[in-house]
């Protein structure tokens, strides 16, 4: 029976307790931490954790609770530090998006990764959804052919109050915006799908939040081979329409999910009625896929269990974690210094180190409230 603890006690944290709840028969909470005084107790007795231990010092539980397991659920700001530490003491670790806030802290995780023999996994919830791992099926089934574009909408909107909370809308606690903080799920879907761009631009604004350092859009091209991708990040999208949308030289297909594929007429313009061919193969393969047995957090959390025990990597690695980071620094270097940005970013490159990307940050506006506890 694995033995599990999570770091941080806020929202995000309930999704880590139902989804490590969802295999007893493989492992047991047996501690929970904040640095909040009191909260991880409250956390316990909301849950019925009844037997649980509760911290108020996350590196107490570490030292202390005898873990196999440790989710780190805390400010984007204190990721790299916690990680380590758990795993230093050789405990596997799944940690919340994003990894961190800087490339050098990524490299410091899985520095600890490799010297401790422990797993390092990064919350990338969305690979365990139907939808979006159909759309994985039918890029890898090369039925697409050649990837002409990809449209990427991480499309979110929040109020006012959102940014109140004390470690969000500042670029040194919350590391970044919505391109950071809401799109890295997009970004690690886009590299999950087509893998690393070659090159990046961008454009950053804050339209709609005066009381935030950060930007709340950007939009960012990406050069892949011969094709390009665009990905929009934002908080101000009313209806929070997401979607990806592939583009092929055989067919699109479409999160949520649609396939459409044109025919070329003799004089090049397109056949009515498409290639009806290649949608009913498409089809075909998407109708023969078995569902996944668990979803989001749920999901990952099995997949991590399943590779504890069976010694293998999980599905979400800290590279993966890492390779999305690298992506965001890109966008946010773009963005800042109006360039083109290549890939891979060398570590003797200024925004690879952590406090570059703080030091150069545009504020577009000045953080006004900072409260210990979102508003309900």
């Amino acid at each position: 029976m694995l033995r599990i603890g999570i770091i941080g006690t806020g929202g995000i944290a309930d999704a880590h307790i139902e989804g490590y709840r969802a295999f007893p028969e493989t492992c047991e909470i047996v501690a929970l931490a904040d640095v909040v005084p009191g909260k991880a107790h409250d956390k316990a007795l909301a849950f019925g954790l009844t037997e649980v231990a509760a911290f108020d010092d996350p590196r107490a539980m570490l030292a202390e609770a005898r873990l196999d397991i440790v989710s780190i659920a805390t400010p984007p700001s204190t990721h790299a530090a916690l990680a380590v530490a758990a795993l230093d003491a050789g405990i596997h670790v799944l940690v919340e998006k994003p990894m961190a806030p800087s490339l050098e802290e990524c490299d410091a995780m899985l520095a600890a990764q490799r010297r401790s023999g422990r797993m390092l996994s990064v919350v990338a919830q969305n690979r365990f959804r139907d939808d979006l791992a159909t759309l994985k099926d039918v890029v890898d089934s090369g039925m697409l052919g050649s990837i002409s574009h990809i449209r990427v909408d991480s499309a979110w909107w929040r109020g006012l109050p959102y940014y109140d909370l004390w470690w969000r809308g500042t670029w040194e606690k919350e590391g970044g915006g919505c391109t950071l903080n809401h799109a890295i799920h997009h970004i690690d879907l886009l590299l999950w799908l087509l893998g690393s761009p070659t090159e990046i631009t961008a454009m950053l604004a804050n339209a709609q939040h005066e009381n935030a350092e950060v930007e709340d859009l950007s939009v960012a091209l990406f050069r892949y081979d011969r094709g390009l991708a665009q990905l929009t990040s934002s908080v101000v999208h009313h209806g929070q329409e997401q979607a990806i949308v592939i583009q092929g030289a055989h067919a699109r297909v479409s999160q949520p999910f649609s396939v459409v594929a044109e025919r070329s007429r003799p004089d090049g313009f397109p056949e009515p009625g498409g290639d009806p061919d290649v949608v009913s193969r498409i089809d075909a393969l998407v109708a023969a896929r078995t569902p996944l047995a668990h979803l989001g957090h749920e999901g990952q959390i099995g997949d991590l269990l399943a590779a504890v025990r069976e010694g293998r990597a999980p599905v979400s690695t800290g590279q993966d974690g890492r390779n999305a980071v690298e992506v965001v620094t890109a966008i946010y270097k773009a963005g800042f210094e109006r360039e083109f940005v290549a890939l891979p970013i060398a570590a003797s490159d200024p925004y690879y180190r952590a406090g570059r990307l703080v030091a150069n940050a545009p504020h577009f506006f000045e953080k006004k409230a900072s409260l210990i506890e979102a508003a309900s």
